[in-house]
């Protein structure tokens, strides 16, 4: 690891597997992953939204693409044998809080088993180095008491998404344990921001929907507090974990926080507000009908990444929110969105070189 720039002087001609490869993040990061000039094979479900990023920032001519559920073993076990990977970031999850509430058994099937058919699939590869295991800032038990959760806070949660991703944290341990196998460890982020994220009940895409069709943005809990990033933030501390864990897995910690810094922790209706500022138009109003229980604070210490692995986030909320509506305007402004999304990473590049 070459300080904190990743490069491809570690990446070139790497095999790497990624699962969730069509959603937000996961596309992102394979973006990124064949800039550095890794060999990417890719497992996920087909996309859900053609608008989404997967399908912004195509066509992937170079990457190995393949539709599997990570709950169908056989097919899972196939692609990973055949990949035989070196490094592997598992993202595939079902990501939404309130899906968790409405269909609970899918999720934890996709987040719970799916995390151990990937892991029981690895144990027959021959080249495998390290795992990041990517879950949630939302694994946290609720203190109560708001302050920053760090990485030796109790795990928890009290919705299936959040539990779903806090059994997945200890699917992940107990595989290291009763493998012996050193070189895994968790990655938990925050409350994620950029373009190509069209999920339904993310502030967000949300925010943009609203914005499209004039009507008021409905927001459920104006006062909770999250941890806002912009998405290159984030993956930048999976690929150094990962390149971490190849080095020196036995120093590395199992589990890292990657949060922004503790100005980008403010409640959802000041971003709104900032939000619609930048972009020249919009206006919120309170959901009233009762909705399910959301913590009303979630806040990450960051502070072990930035020991171990020379981490910090490089953008400020400002920052993150005109990135992300950068990508709104050139999108509706007809513009290459894959010309953005590589000319945002070049960006965010030269800030951490610096």
């Amino acid at each position: 690891m070459e300080g904190l720039v990743v490069t491809s002087a570690f990446w070139a001609g790497r095999r790497v597997l990624l699962t969730g490869h069509t959603g937000f993040k996961g596309a992102w990061l394979t973006l990124w992953l064949q800039r550095l000039g890794a060999h990417v094979t890719g497992i996920a479900l087909p996309p859900a939204d053609d608008d989404g990023a997967f399908g912004a920032l195509g066509p992937w001519p170079d990457l190995d693409s393949h539709f599997v559920d990570i709950r169908r073993r056989p097919e899972l076990r196939a692609v990973v044998e055949r990949s035989d990977p070196q490094v592997v970031f598992h993202l595939a999850a079902q990501p939404l809080v309130r899906a968790g509430f409405s269909d609970p058994i899918d999720t934890y099937e996709v987040n719970v088993m799916g995390t151990v058919n990937l892991l029981e699939a690895l144990d027959r590869t021959t080249s495998l180095q390290a795992v990041v295991v990517v879950t949630t800032d939302k694994v946290y038990a609720d203190s109560g008491d708001g302050r920053p959760m760090a990485e030796d806070d109790r795990l928890g949660g009290l919705d299936a998404y959040s539990t779903s991703k806090a059994c997945s944290e200890l699917v992940a341990k107990g595989w290291v344990w009763s493998q012996k196998r050193p070189g895994l460890a968790t990655a938990r982020a925050g409350n994620v921001i950029g373009g190509g994220d069209v999920a339904p009940d993310r502030l967000l895409p949300d925010a943009r929907r609203a914005l499209r069709i004039g009507r008021p943005l409905r927001l459920r809990y104006p006062k909770a507090i999250r941890p806002w990033q912009f998405v290159l933030e984030p993956l930048h501390g999976y690929l150094l974990l990962a390149e971490r864990l190849v080095e020196c897995p036995l120093a590395t910690p199992p589990a890292l926080n990657f949060g922004p810094t503790h100005e980008a922790q403010i409640p959802v209706a000041e971003v709104v507000d900032r939000a619609f500022r930048m972009a020249g138009g919009g206006r919120w109003e309170l959901e009233d009908e009762a909705q399910p229980h959301e913590s009303p604070v979630l806040r990450l210490d960051a502070g072990l990444a930035a020991e171990t692995l020379g981490w910090q986030p490089r953008l400020d909320l400002d920052q993150a929110l005109g990135w992300t509506i950068e990508w709104w305007r050139a999108e509706a402004g007809g513009a290459s969105l894959s010309a953005l999304a590589h000319a945002q990473i070049e960006r965010y590049e030269a800030l951490v070189a610096d």
